[in-house]
C-alpha cells in the first residue's frame, strides 16, 4: 500500500491511497469469507462454496464493494496509527477513484485536530477587576432578606391597592373566545409586580373582595403569543382575597430567627463577608477571562468546522436544560424569541469559536508546561469535597463515577493552571 497526505485549509488532511494488487487480493479474499454465505450454489451447503466456483459462476466483481470497505478500514486505520500527528475530529470522507478486480485507489479527507504555535501566553498585563461591596449593597441584600421574610396578612375593610397580594379568579377571551392560558382559579396576583399585561393590574387595584368586574386590556403588539399580539381581550376577574405585606423589625431578634447570629450587627458583618468573597470570586473570574483573551487574541489557528459544531452543539443542549429547569420548553423559548436553532447557531457561531480556540490554547500549555495533578492534590480535594457533605473520604469516594473523578481532577487542573498565568504574568 502506498499513501501520501496532503494538508488542505480549514485543518482538513486529504489521504491518496493505492492498495498493492497482492494486498487487494487479500481484501478481496477477505469479503470472500464475509460474504460467502450469501451464494446459494448447487451441490455445496450454505457457506461452503469455494472462492473460485463463486468466481466462477458470478465474477470477482461480486466482492468488490465489500472489499472496498475493507481496504478502506484497514488502511485508514494503519496510516493513522503511522502518523501520529494525524488526529481525526470527525468522520472521514471516502471518495473510490478506481476500483476492478486489479487495482484500487481511493481519497480519504477528513478534519483533523488543528497544528498551531502557542501564542505569547506569559509577561501579559491585564487590568485588575476590583472586587468591592458597598454599605448600600449590604443593606440592599439585607431588604431582601427580610422582605424574604414578610408575611401576608388578610384584610377585607378596604378595596385593593398598589402593593397588596390578591387571590384571583380569571377567564379571559378574545372576540368572544376563550383562549388557551387565559384562565386560572385562586390565582395569586401582586399590584405593581407588572407581571401580567399592561394595565391589568391597575383594574384590580379599587375591587373589593367577593366584586366580580370585567377588566378590558390590549395585548401588546410584540407578545410572545403572536395570535393574541395587539388584540384586545377582556376578563371576566373575581376577587377572593386582599394580603398586605408585613415585614419583621430589622433588629436582633429578626438575626436571631433567620440566622445562626445573635445579634443583627453579627449578621450584617456574615452578609458582608459572603458578598466580599462572592464579589472576589466574580472579579477573579473575569480577570482569569480577560487573561484567556488576552493570550488567544494573537492565536492563528485554523478549526474545522467538526470541533465548532460540536461545541455549538454543546451551548444549545446548556440551553435547552436552563429552559428545562426554568419550566419552559426550548421549542417555546425558539417561538418567544422569534427565532430559530439555525439563526441561534449562526448567532453563537463566534463564541464558539473563541470558546474552541481557548480550550486548545489552555490545554497545549497544560502539555507545555506539564501541569498535572498529583495523589497528594486529588486526596485533598476528595477529602474536601467529603468534608461539605458530612462523609468519611472512603464512604464519599464509593459513590463516585468515573465522570465525578473526572470533574474533580478537571477542577484542581484549571485552578493549578490558572495559578500558573497569573504568576506569569501581571494583573494590575
Amino acid at each position: 500500500m502506498e499513501y501520501s497526505v496532503q494538508k488542505l485549509e480549514r485543518s482538513r488532511v486529504e489521504i491518496a491511497v493505492s492498495v498493492e494488487k497482492n494486498e487487494w487480493d487479500d481484501c478481496i479474499l477477505e469479503a470472500y469469507k464475509k460474504t460467502k454465505g450469501h451464494y446459494r450454489i448447487e451441490g455445496f451447503r450454505p457457506g461452503k462454496a469455494p472462492f473460485n466456483v463463486i468466481v466462477k459462476m458470478y465474477g470477482k466483481e461480486v466482492f468488490l464493494e465489500d472489499a472496498a470497505d475493507i481496504a478502506m478500514n484497514k488502511y485508514y486505520s494503519q496510516i493513522l496509527d503511522e502518523n501520529k500527528d494525524i488526529e481525526p475530529v470527525a468522520r472521514p470522507q471516502a471518495d473510490i477513484k478506481v476500483i476492478s478486480t486489479d487495482e484500487f485507489k481511493f481519497v480519504i479527507t477528513v478534519e483533523v485536530m488543528p497544528s498551531f504555535e502557542l501564542p505569547a501566553y506569559k509577561g501579559l498585563t491585564i487590568e485588575k477587576v476590583a472586587a468591592e461591596v458597598s454599605d448600600e449593597e449590604v443593606e440592599k441584600e439585607l431588604k431582601r432578606r427580610q422582605e424574604q421574610a414578610c408575611r401576608w396578612i388578610n384584610v377585607s375593610d378596604r378595596p385593593a391597592a398598589m402593593g397588596d397580594r390578591t387571590i384571583i379568579d380569571y377567564s379571559g377571551s378574545v372576540d368572544g373566545v376563550k383562549f388557551d392560558g387565559g384562565t386560572a382559579e385562586k390565582q395569586a396576583l401582586d399590584l405593581g409586580s407588572n407581571m401580567f399585561i399592561p394595565g391589568f393590574e391597575d383594574q384590580v387595584a379599587g375591587m373589593s373582595i367577593g366584586e366580580e368586574k370585567d377588566i378590558t386590556v390590549k395585548f401588546p403588539d410584540d407578545y410572545h403569543a403572536a395570535e393574541l399580539a395587539g388584540k384586545e381581550a377582556v376578563f371576566a376577574v373575581k376577587l377572593h382575597e386582599i394580603k398586605v405585606k408585613e415585614l419583621p423589625a430589622l433588629d436582633d431578634e429578626f438575626a436571631k430567627d433567620v440566622s445562626e447570629f445573635d445579634t443583627l450587627e453579627e449578621y450584617k458583618n456574615d452578609i458582608k463577608d459572603k458578598m466580599v468573597n462572592a464579589a472576589e470570586q466574580r472579579a477573579r473570574y473575569e480577570e482569569e477571562t480577560r487573561l484567556v483573551d488576552a493570550i488567544t487574541a494573537s492565536a492563528d489557528i485554523e478549526l474545522p468546522d467538526a470541533l465548532v459544531d460540536a461545541e455549538l452543539d454543546r451551548m444549545i443542549e446548556e440551553l435547552k436544560m436552563r429552559m428545562a429547569y426554568s419550566g419552559l420548553r426550548y421549542e417555546d423559548y425558539l417561538k418567544y424569541t422569534d427565532t430559530t436553532e439555525e439563526s441561534l447557531r449562526a448567532d453563537r457561531r463566534d463564541d464558539a469559536v473563541r470558546a474552541v480556540k481557548s480550550r486548545l490554547i489552555l490545554e497545549k500549555i497544560i502539555e507545555t508546561e506539564k501541569i498535572d495533578v498529583t495523589k497528594e492534590e486529588m486526596d485533598a480535594a476528595l477529602q474536601k469535597e467529603a468534608e461539605k457533605v458530612g462523609k468519611s473520604l472512603e464512604e464519599y469516594t464509593k459513590g463516585l463515577n468515573q465522570n465525578s473523578f473526572g470533574r474533580i481532577i478537571n477542577g484542581i487542573m484549571s485552578d493549578k493552571l490558572f495559578d500558573f498565568l497569573r504568576s506569569n504574568n501581571t494583573i494590575a
